[in-house]
């Protein structure tokens, strides 16, 4: 059986504009990364079902970087997501919405190089930092 690492948060906004923001490579570029000294500077997606997404991560002075990138499996809009990376571990997100606060829950398969508390850290630091991005937006209303 495989292990599965769950993260989630709780975000004070709409669901349609937490999905737009997870959803939308405009967006994912202003969020996606786990430390201060990393960013995001490309994001692509055919989001379809068995389209592709790429999201590039970099260290900010250059000095290492790496390609995130699978297909999506299913869209269920605005209530989840199942990709699989290239590397085949599956992602499933799920998004829940009630009195105004959207909860976003991901499960998805770790890698087998890195500790896997390490892991957790690092995609619940992203699904933070996308948390403040999308509660600093201003109000749409």
């Amino acid at each position: 059986m495989n292990t599965i690492i769950s993260i989630s948060t709780k975000i004070n906004a709409p669901v349609d504009t937490v999905w737009q923001c997870w959803t939308d490579p405009e967006h994912i570029v202003k969020w996606h990364h786990a430390s201060s000294d990393w960013h995001a500077p490309r994001a692509e997606s055919d989001f379809t079902v068995g389209g592709a997404f790429l999201i590039r991560m970099e260290a900010k002075n250059g000095s290492t970087g790496y390609d995130f990138s699978g297909r999506f499996a299913s869209i269920d809009r605005p209530k989840g997501i199942t990709s699989f990376l290239d590397d085949g571990r599956s992602i499933v997100l799920k998004f829940s919405h009630k009195s105004g606060v959207t909860t976003v829950k991901e499960d998805f398969e770790p890698e087998e190089e890195t500790p896997t508390e390490q892991q957790r850290m690092e995609w619940q630091t992203i699904l933070n930092n996308f948390r403040l991005y999308v509660e600093m937006l201003p109000t749409q209303g």
